[in-house]
């Protein structure tokens, strides 16, 4: 019952009375018939709503929204459809996979009403009717995707979801606009499993690549001998550099085999060597 036929009733109601009471029954029983018809006929739809109606058992149209008129007795409304989006959850528990692990996995439904008619006429709860074609698809989903598939590929696995759904539920006049499933849960013994082979994953990949890099280097050293041994004099050089840096740091004491000396110009040595102690004086 809405308002304005309450109001409107009311207010016929109490006309009618009052000219019962004042004048007579004649003049006030139209006004007091009039409020009960008012009260019976008069209805009112919200923005989202759709009234469906029958008229003595046969579809007479979908109201709404705004007020509308029936015929008290021969017309009755079977089902107020709500057109807003709607959502409801579903779970599928135990399922196994396609490489025959068990998995529990919960997801959410977003869907609404696009025509009232097929949903008041064509199925008898559209509402119980989504929840179980949803379940039903998951687990036929389940059953046809690997582990990874639904544990990497989300995205994939939900619009497949959505279309499987929206196939079985259109001619009810109902639209899957998404599905999301929000988790995957698998047995314990298997997170264990699973984190042991990702940590295995990464300690090979480790393994490889200070592999390479030690390649790098080796290939590195192997240009660097080539070049040493067919320039002496840059070896020469490179042996003097090592000195000069060694000495900068004061109160350093440089202990050099006989070998290493004779190999290098004694007097370019150290002209280097005194060089350096200058400026650390400096």
């Amino acid at each position: 019952m809405n308002p304005i036929a309450l109001f409107a009733a009311v207010a016929l109601g109490a006309i009618g009375m009052a000219l019962v009471q004042f004048v007579n029954v004649v003049v006030g029983a139209p006004f007091i018939l009039a409020a009960v018809i008012v009260l019976l006929s008069l209805k009112m739809a919200n923005t989202w709503q759709k009234f469906v109606v029958l008229r003595a058992g046969k579809l007479q149209g979908v109201k709404g929204p705004g007020l509308f008129w029936i015929v008290p007795v021969l017309d009755s409304i079977v089902a107020v459809i709500d057109e807003r989006v709607q959502t409801t959850g579903f779970n599928a528990e135990r399922v196994l996979t396609k490489d025959t692990v068990p998995v529990n996995v919960d997801a959410i439904i977003f869907w609404r009403v696009h025509d009232a008619r097929q949903a008041a006429l064509e199925i008898t709860d559209y509402r119980t009717a989504i929840g179980r074609v949803a379940q039903t698809s998951l687990q036929e989903m389940i059953g046809a995707s690997m582990l990874a598939s639904l544990l990497s590929d989300r995205h994939a696995i939900d619009a497949r979801l959505c279309e499987t759904i929206a196939g079985k539920t259109g001619v009810w006049g109902v639209t899957i606009m998404s599905v999301e499933i929000r988790d995957v849960a698998i047995p314990e013994a298997l997170q264990d499993a699973m984190s042991r082979e990702a940590q295995a994953e990464r300690e090979k990949q480790a393994r490889v690549i200070l592999g390479s890099a030690e390649v790098a280097v080796a290939e590195q050293f192997v240009q660097a001998a080539i070049a040493y041994a067919n320039h002496p004099a840059a070896l020469q050089l490179r042996a003097m550099n090592i000195i000069y840096e060694t000495t900068k740091e004061r109160g350093a004491t440089i202990l050099m085999p006989t070998a290493m000396v004779d190999a290098m110009n004694p007097a370019l040595a150290m002209a280097v060597a005194s060089e350096a102690v200058k400026g650390d004086k400096t």
